[in-house]
């Protein structure tokens, strides 16, 4: 897929569809992410140590499964019925937060990994998402409603 200059949509096809704005999303905002939980994990490691990288680890793969999963969920039901996308995003969040609150409950007195490098790398993995986010929908045209065939 190649790329206009002036944003991210194909240079011969026009607007992008739903599912290469879902390809771009998982591609830029999975690998910005990864970049952010990598370089947490160096600096958690440099500052507390293995239980530092441990914790910046665990982290980065928890956002990255929960905004991936979430992504591909709402692409594919926006793409199916689009009538539900609301409904099945803000279910998606509630069972992401309910997931995490289970985890913070589970996790709350470990010693395993060092939970302030967890917290620290899990608010910086999901800003660096939703930045990446942000940018590919405010580079990208979009049809809000896609031409039938």
């Amino acid at each position: 897929m190649t790329s206009s200059g002036a944003g991210d949509a194909p240079a011969s096809a026009g607007p992008a569809t739903s599912r290469q704005v879902d390809r771009l999303v998982l591609q830029r905002a999975g690998g910005l992410t990864l970049v952010v939980g990598i370089l947490a994990g160096v600096i958690s490691w440099l500052t507390v140590g293995p239980a530092g990288l441990l914790g910046s680890g665990f982290a980065s793969v928890i956002v990255l499964a929960f905004f991936g999963i979430g992504q591909w969920v709402v692409g594919s039901v926006l793409r199916n019925n689009p009538q539900l996308a609301m409904t099945v995003a803000l279910m998606t969040y509630l069972i992401k937060i309910g997931v995490l609150f289970v985890l913070i409950l589970l996790f709350a007195g470990t010693s395993a990994f060092n939970t302030k490098a967890f917290a620290a790398t899990i608010v910086a993995c999901t800003i660096a998402w939703t930045v990446a986010e942000v940018w590919v929908f405010a580079r990208t045209k979009v049809f809000y409603i896609e031409p039938q065939p």
